[in-house]
């Protein structure tokens, strides 16, 4: 499909006043040209469309099929809102999906922003756990919350559908049980406010519970419409991700990772 751009139209027209602009078949208007045409008040029809029309009126100067093949660049980038082409990515733009561009500033770029600085906050605490030894479980079940995440990234760039995990081997189910019932489960009382005392290792676990809120709470500017939730399957994650963490930090004050 070779593009049409406001370029080669203004470079066509140079001149010419025609009251038509035949576009061929495999060829395509950009915004832009279409604008321009518009503006100047003359009429989009197609190659056959002109058959209908006398050849020899001064108004109804047709636009001639080059003598020679002229190479159109295809545009390599479109504007998500606008649907505009662009030939270069700019500064500001970035890509949302393939190759449709938005600002960087982008509710859905700055989920991701927050999802990515989140799977870096895991990979540090696996990190610093890791150099204190005996920790063992606690960073194998860490890597389980890393993969998550990687997954819910994978599948917002690529739009799919985000399937239902299970995390730190409990089913979604199981997650919500044991996160709303800590007595029952582990023999630890209902929201227990975290303190110095309690240790590093629950420090850090208690962190990274309140940078998966965080990132929910951006998730939900990304993909609320109104009342409508785009993407449920991802804010769901997130719900069962905060009960995964606040349960390994009950599993840990039970003596459970010991």
């Amino acid at each position: 499909m070779k593009v049409i751009t406001e370029a080669i139209v203004r470079e066509e027209l140079k001149g010419k006043e025609p009251e038509y602009y035949y576009v061929e078949e495999g060829e395509l208007l950009s915004p832009a040209a279409r604008e321009y045409l518009q503006q100047r008040r003359i009429k989009i029809g197609t190659k056959e469309e002109a058959q209908s029309f006398p050849q020899a009126s001064e108004k109804a100067a047709l636009r001639e099929a080059p003598t020679k093949e002229v190479t159109v660049q295809v545009p390599k980038y479109t504007d998500y809102e606008s649907g505009a082409f662009y030939m270069e990515k700019p500064e500001h733009m970035t890509q949302l999906t393939g190759n449709t561009l938005v600002p960087k500033n982008h509710l859905r770029i700055h989920f991701r922003g927050k999802l990515d600085t989140l799977q870096a906050m895991v990979i540090l605490t696996q990190a610093t756990l890791a150099e204190a030894e005996g920790n063992k479980k606690i960073i194998e079940d860490l890597n389980d919350i890393k993969n998550i995440l990687m997954d819910i990234m994978r599948c917002d760039i690529l739009e799919e559908t985000l399937s239902e995990h299970t995390i730190i081997g409990l089913t979604h189910k199981e997650l919500r049980e044991r996160s709303h019932d800590p007595q029952k489960f582990f023999n630890i009382k209902q929201m227990t406010m975290p303190d110095y005392t309690m240790g590093k290792t629950y420090a850090l676990l208690n962190r990274l519970r309140t940078a998966i809120r965080e990132t929910e709470v951006s998730a939900a500017d990304a993909f609320l419409m109104g009342a409508k939730c785009t993407r449920s399957d991802i804010i769901e994650e997130f719900n069962r991700l905060s009960s995964a963490l606040h349960i390994m930090m009950c599993m840990y004050l039970a003596g459970l990772y010991r």
